[in-house]
């Protein structure tokens, strides 16, 4: 029987070295631990590795392989493991693994206590440089409602407000659990959302949000705060987008450290 040639494996001869390739958008099913236990998810998982100029491509049925035979809970320290076993597998020195996934929080509405779910969207990445050190990252997206301390200031009655989009990228050097980062944004903004809510319920996350306007400025700026106090965190992007109720724009601010 002859042997089936492997043209991956093959020489190059560009003398062009890839710094990312691999798979992308691949859609997994996978257990998440959190604060509050585990909960099933489907994830897209993007894994890329580094390919030297003299190799003619990457092997990238090993990524999925991989993916296959992995059979624990995806927590910060399982991501760590996966990403070096990515690097083992694909025979590289650097590489990154991302993984994207809705997670789902149960909330109690502020007055009636009635229990709901609330999604937001959340991302892992386990990534080792050049130099083979590795670091891992959490970006969380948490929506939430903005009022607007103009309208307030200048209006006879009301207020415009908005639903906003917060987005928190960490380095981290020990582990911050989601909850955490939606505990510190949420408790920032004019009001955090809910699922479900019955009439006593809105009439109080009205009232709160009418209580505490925020600026874009003002929300950024005040998680930034609560994120430099966290000796955990190494570096961090927070942006929020605010979509204007009376404009055809976004309102929009960005702080990144360092």
């Amino acid at each position: 029987m002859n042997e089936i040639p492997d043209i991956q494996s093959s020489k190059d001869l560009r003398n062009i070295p890839i710094n990312q390739v691999g798979i992308k958008d691949l859609r997994f099913p996978v257990s998440v631990r959190s604060q509050s236990g585990e909960q099933a998810t489907v994830a897209r998982f993007t894994m890329t590795v580094f390919l030297p100029a003299e190799q003619k491509g990457t092997h990238m049925s090993r990524f999925v392989a991989l993916l296959e035979e992995f059979d624990s809970v995806l927590d910060w320290g399982s991501l760590k493991t996966l990403t070096l076993e990515m690097l083992a597998r694909l025979d590289s020195h650097a590489g990154k693994l991302s993984v994207s996934f809705p997670f789902f929080r149960k909330k109690s509405a502020p007055v009636s206590g009635i229990e709901s779910l609330l999604d937001y969207d959340v991302s892992l990445t386990g990534e080792v440089s050049a130099k083979g050190e590795y670091s891992g990252s959490l970006k969380v997206l948490i929506p939430v409602t903005s009022l607007c301390p103009c309208s307030k200031e200048i209006s006879q009655y009301g207020a415009h407000n908005q639903r906003s989009h917060v987005t928190v990228s960490l380095q981290c050097v020990e582990n911050v659990a989601v909850e955490e980062v939606l505990d510190w944004v949420e408790a920032q903004a004019s009001s955090q959302l809910y699922g479900l809510l019955k009439r006593p319920d809105e009439k109080f996350v009205t009232e709160r949000a009418y209580e505490n306007p925020k600026f874009v400025e003002d929300m950024v700026r005040d998680i930034a705060a609560v994120l430099l106090a966290d000796k955990r965190i190494s570096a961090f992007t927070v942006e929020s987008e605010n979509f204007e109720s009376i404009h055809n724009h976004s309102a929009y601010a960005l702080i990144q450290y360092p």
